[in-house]
């Protein structure tokens, strides 16, 4: 038998080779500090190499002295009873037919399938790393178990039906981001096993039928506007304080900025090279290949060489910001955004979802308001493609309120002269709205947080380093 076509008998449950008529003695076992009677019996297992495996296994089945002893009888009836259904196997001819003939997928059950996948590519290891990233595997393995397997562990292919796995995801999922999470995960387990040639590749992945509603949104999504910002960060001391000005003048992940050591700081040059992440302490490369980069700080690298002079370890591999109970490891992540929402608290501008990633979103915005295009911005950032920058960026109230003043001017008639002469107008005119609209100097400097994103961006990254 070949492996693949043992592989779809265990799926499909399998079939047991010999029937057997075993009627084992009962035995009581003295030589321990119980007593207990028990039994000892034989079964066939299908290997995965198609082989068949003979085990004799050991089963008790009571007491047999003590307030809850049985009789020698009423054990040779629990013998039986554990011997119904071992004996009930088909005969090896019946399973060399059953062997022979072809396996239909559909009779897969998705439980199995799901434990394959699991096991040889969830939790695989190759070459002592993992093919996934922990944060990616905690979130796999924890939708599998409370959610996915409960409702569909016994479930056969054949039997899924679009309808039942829409319906069940929107009664289950109370945001669009899980039920499209729940969803590529049962889809991601059809194509792996496609790939891996235990599926047929004509076998239609059922889930490619399953369509999400509109998406939508259970957090408020927003940035604060300069002046939150400004009294938030006010309000933090050093160095949650550091750590939030980084994100918010970088547009580097949280993670990224507590995965920082000495060796990936150059204060000559006013850099950050991101080369790894620190997620609940695990240290690992960072989420995507072009997260792996190198971004300015410029208006920033004074106040990394005064927080580098505090450190006590300033050897290359020392944290950045290390725990201060314990410097060889670097700060959780939870620590920094509980004193962040203590200071929105008092700012009075908290809300649900608030943190360090919300500085991120603002970079994003403000880097293309002050010039910066698209691609650029999201380079800058490490996304995976422009459409997720897109996601992050926010227009406000007061970027329409500019446009639709120059807008208005120029419907006017206010601008004369060349096609060339009026956009020079328009530019210079939108310089002078910027420069209003330009916040008090944060933290007691010389610029504004536009200002330092600004100089951060007109500054030539230097090459990426992947």
């Amino acid at each position: 038998m070949r492996a693949d076509k043992a592989n779809l008998l265990a799926l499909t449950g399998g079939v047991r080779l010999v029937r057997r008529v075993q009627r084992p003695r009962v035995h009581e076992r003295k030589d321990r500090s119980d007593f207990y009677w028990f039994f000892r019996y034989r079964t066939d297992e299908v290997q995965l190499d198609g082989s068949v495996r003979t085990l004799r296994k050991f089963h008790i089945l009571g007491p047999s002295r003590g307030e809850r002893a049985i009789s020698r009888r009423q054990a040779e009836i629990g013998r039986d009873r554990v011997l119904h259904e071992i004996d009930n196997a088909p005969t090896r001819c019946e399973a060399a037919i059953v062997g022979k003939n072809p396996i239909d997928p559909g009779m897969i059950i998705f439980g199995n399938l799901a434990a394959m996948w699991r096991k040889d590519y969830v939790e695989r290891d190759v070459g002592g790393k993992s093919l996934l990233a922990a944060p990616t595997r905690a979130k796999y393995i924890s939708n599998l178990e409370n959610h996915v397997l409960p409702r569909w562990r016994d479930v056969r292919l054949c039997d899924f039906r679009t309808k039942e796995v829409s319906d069940w995801l929107q009664t289950t999922c109370r945001s669009w981001l899980a039920m499209d999470d729940l969803r590529n995960i049962m889809s991601g387990i059809f194509t792996k096993t496609i790939e891996w040639e235990i599926l047929p590749d004509t076998y239609l992945n059922p889930l490619h039928r399953v369509k999400l509603p509109s998406k939508w949104n259970v957090r408020e999504r927003r940035i604060l506007t300069e002046d939150e910002t400004v009294g938030v960060l006010a309000r933090l001391e050093d160095p949650y304080l550091l750590i939030n000005e980084t994100c918010i003048s970088s547009g580097t992940r949280i993670s990224e900025v507590l995965g920082l050591q000495i060796r990936h700081l150059n204060i000559e040059e006013g850099t950050l090279r991101i080369e790894q992440r620190s997620w609940h302490q695990n240290i690992d490369k960072p989420k995507t290949e072009k997260s792996k980069r190198m971004l300015a700080i410029a208006g920033l690298a004074a106040r990394y060489r005064d927080w580098v002079a505090t450190l006590a370890h300033r050897t290359p591999d020392a944290w950045l910001f290390p725990q201060p109970g314990d410097p060889s490891k670097p700060m959780w992540d939870s620590g920094v955004r509980k004193e962040l929402h203590k200071a929105a608290k008092a700012e009075g501008c908290d809300f649900a979802g608030f943190g360090p990633h919300s500085f991120r979103r603002a970079n994003i915005t403000w880097r293309q308001e002050v010039g910066g295009s698209s691609i650029e911005t999201s380079k800058i950032a490490g996304h995976a493609n422009v459409r997720m920058t897109e996601e992050y960026t926010f227009v406000q109230m007061k970027r329409h309120e500019d446009h639709t003043a120059n807008s208005g001017q120029a419907c006017q008639g206010q601008e004369t002269g060349r096609p060339q002469e009026r956009y020079r107008n328009q530019k210079s005119r939108t310089r002078s709205l910027k420069k209003k609209a330009l916040g008090p100097p944060p933290f007691g400097r010389n610029a504004s947080l536009r200002d330092m994103i600004s100089r951060c961006h007109s500054i030539p990254s230097p090459s990426s380093a992947d």
